[in-house]
């Protein structure tokens, strides 16, 4: 298969926007007692220097610190030199057309975020991941693998391909975006899907709404070749930086420790609060130089989640308001959809960042889910992700940090990690309660978020409200 064509990584901090969900209460990392076994093993070997160290057959501590699942990146983007020559193929090809959500797992696969996927799962994968949630590796080992990657078509799709091996695949704008080689058209039992990656058939599921109930009856895998990299052309390219890119700037940065916090929300005090004493237990570790990965999810969000490039606005904003160092801090686009599939999902969430270069992953309470659709509680168990991580087939490279919850202290006036002793003198806001103060133009508590990431979810709600009231031409 062919390599990637390799990018510049650009500047990793300009002002830019993006998605939102409900916010959800923040925590700093577990009591080291707490912490697994396994996880204790690993920080009492952390590195005492940046000297050259014996790790896998690397030079040094820079790019040693985590090698990809499967033992290298794959990835899938065709050589400039290829793509005229793709282009011509492919106008001899059958073509599917991909929904706005199979481009971002197009893009999730061709810089080798799935690694060692080589493209869309073909039906052995498919059921190792929906079944044991790992794939097995010709080796005999194991990789996490707990969501499938897989593309669906109908009956007209699968009719016009016919017994042709290669497959021509267009954007949703309509030109050739790859070509799927190899292929296997095999069931798409979408009813034991759902059921098996969330746990529920319950309606009212985001993901499934927008991406499995109306796709196609037929699923089809094969070796993906993608003619040049994948841009959206929405401002926000830049912050799109590749695993191959992002263990670049993690070694011109000299870490020695790279820690990852997903997110869908805006960033609140309590989440830097987490962020900043993460780093100072790594240096109390003997870390010498870790490096936060800020890494917000930019694929399929449900609806009521704040856009995307309202996010990244209000993140540049945590950034310049000196809230986070951008000097120890990359913010990145993390090109994944989300599908809000609690400690299924949050697997995967690790499993990507492994490929990317973190060393470190944090968790949190409920990560990765949400409300239950039809009824009033969570639809999972809100400690299961952080339980489900730590003992996971084929994340037992990664270490996983667990953090306890955060709020405001009424008290201290800002943001601090809970004390049960007095429980009365916290207030836990919701993401409700943020969206609420936001929407009617209110301010938060002082402590609570920067003042400049305050403004950029103000100016958010107050565009959406003139929209609303803007009277629609008849």
């Amino acid at each position: 298969m062919a390599t990637t064509h390799q990018l510049t990584p650009p500047h990793l901090h300009h002002p830019s926007a993006s998605t939102t969900p409900r916010v959800r209460a923040t925590a700093s990392l577990a009591h080291p007692l707490l912490l697994s076994r396994r996880l204790r093993l690993r920080l009492a070997a952390a590195p005492q220097s940046r000297s050259p160290c014996p790790r896998r057959g690397a030079m040094s501590v820079r790019s040693s610190l985590i090698d990809p699942d499967g033992g290298a990146l794959v990835e899938l983007v065709a050589p400039p030199d290829r793509v005229p020559a793709l282009r011509a193929e492919a106008d001899a090809l059958p073509r599917v057309r991909l929904a706005h959500v199979d481009l971002q797992w197009a893009h999730v696969l061709a810089e080798g975020w799935a690694s060692p996927l080589r493209g869309f799962m073909r039906e052995h994968e498919y059921l190792q991941s929906l079944h044991f949630n790992c794939v097995r590796l010709p080796d005999g080992g194991l990789v996490n693998m707990s969501l499938p990657i897989v593309l669906a078509i109908g009956d007209a799709d699968k009719d016009q391909i016919g017994g042709n091996p290669d497959v021509a695949l267009q954007g949703p704008d309509g030109g050739v975006v790859a070509i799927l080689r190899r292929v296997e058209i095999y069931p798409h039992n979408k009813e034991e899907r759902i059921a098996r990656t969330f746990g529920t058939t319950a309606p009212g599921l985001p993901y499934v709404d927008e991406a499995i109930a109306s796709a196609g009856n037929w699923l089809i895998g094969g070796d993906l070749e993608v003619l040049e990299p994948i841009k959206y052309n929405d401002g926000l390219d830049h912050y799109r930086l590749s695993p191959r890119q992002l263990r670049n700037e993690f070694d011109k940065r000299g870490a020695d420790a790279v820690f990852a916090f997903q997110l869908r929300n805006p960033v609140h005090n309590g989440h830097a609060l987490l962020m900043n004493d993460t780093r100072r237990r790594l240096l109390e570790m003997g870390y010498k130089n870790p490096i936060l990965l800020l890494h917000p999810l930019g694929g399929f969000t449900k609806a009521d989640d704040v856009p995307l490039p309202v996010r990244m606005e209000q993140h540049s904003k945590v950034l310049e308001d000196g809230v986070l160092d951008p000097e120890t801090t990359i913010v990145s686009i993390f090109p994944s959809p989300m599908h809000y599939a609690g400690p299924t999902e949050v697997q995967w969430h690790a499993k990507a960042r492994i490929n990317a270069g973190a060393n470190f992953y944090i968790v949190g309470r409920d990560p990765a889910g949400m409300g239950h659709p039809t009824e009033k509680r969570d639809l999972y168990n809100p400690d299961h992700g952080k339980k489900v991580l730590s003992m996971a087939p084929g994340l037992e490279k990664l270490n996983i940090l667990p953090f306890k919850v955060a709020a405001y202290d009424t008290v201290a006036k800002e943001m601090a990690f809970f004390d049960p002793s007095r429980s009365q003198d916290f207030l836990f806001i919701s993401g409700t309660k943020m969206r609420t103060f936001a929407k009617n133009g209110e301010n938060p508590p002082d402590g609570f978020m920067c003042p400049g990431g305050w403004k950029v979810l103000v100016d958010y709600y107050n565009s959406l409200q003139a929209e609303e009231a803007t009277p629609v031409p008849v």
